[in-house]
């Protein structure tokens, strides 16, 4: 079955309702087992390396697929992405529905950590919810979805010494510990250290100043510096 949705979904189509919430159901309990093994670090995915590491999709099925194309087959290389896979793209439903069949299918090969994108809040004002309604004519799909979204990890390390996250830094982080205890299962917050992660930005300044887009920091070399030091990453 998940052979096949992944043959429709290259092909730019995107599968049916009810496989969605079967989808959606099984990489739950999958990602149960996973977290199992890493009881401690249930928030940090651990990852060695080689890995290729990805930025935002934003529902660009066919950037998604040259991806791939050209890191290598993801039934050989492992691969990272840092978030945002919905959203202002023409196949925000295909992108993410690929991926969630390649995390179900190879589940050491792939790791999918949470961008600002991954909610309720702002997939809905920025494309996603819009273009489910358009393919599936419910909002059955998008709930599947967005439930899925909250249990997504928050960051990543490769090699215990290069950690990935998909915003910034936060005043009131400072260990890896701090965002092991986070408790991630719920919809973004609209401040604090949860939400810093996915939405602050570095700028070429020195220490923080406030965003201007209404969550997370602006922080600088200064920043990254001290934090790097304190829980000796790279």
């Amino acid at each position: 079955m998940i052979d096949k949705w992944i043959e429709k979904l290259k092909l730019g189509k995107c599968i049916h309702d009810r496989d969605v919430k079967i989808l959606c159901e099984k990489v739950i309990f999958h990602l149960f087992k996973v977290r199992e093994l890493f009881v401690e670090e249930s928030n940090v995915q651990p990852i060695c390396s080689p890995v290729v590491v990805c930025g935002d999709i934003h529902g660009q099925l066919y950037d998604l697929l040259e991806l791939f194309n050209k890191g290598g087959d993801i039934e050989n290389t492992k691969y990272l992405f840092l978030g945002d896979y919905v959203d202002r793209g023409y196949n925000s439903v295909e992108t993410i529905e690929l991926l969630l069949c390649y995390k179900l299918k190879y589940p050491e090969n792939i790791t999918l950590i949470r961008g600002n994108h991954e909610s309720r809040q702002v997939s809905y004002m920025y494309g996603f919810y819009e273009e489910i309604m358009r393919k599936y004519g419910n909002t059955n799909t998008w709930r599947y979805f967005t439930d899925l979204f909250d249990y997504f990890p928050l960051g990543a390390i490769i090699d215990g010494k290069i950690m990935c996250i998909h915003g910034g830094l936060s005043p009131q982080i400072s260990t890896v510990d701090q965002i092991r205890l986070i408790h991630r299962k719920i919809e973004i917050p609209n401040e604090g250290p949860f939400t810093d992660l996915l939405w602050s930005d570095p700028e070429d300044i020195e220490n923080w100043i406030m965003s201007n887009r209404g969550a997370g920091w602006i922080f600088g070399w200064r920043v990254v510096k001290e934090v790097s030091n304190k829980i000796n990453l790279v």
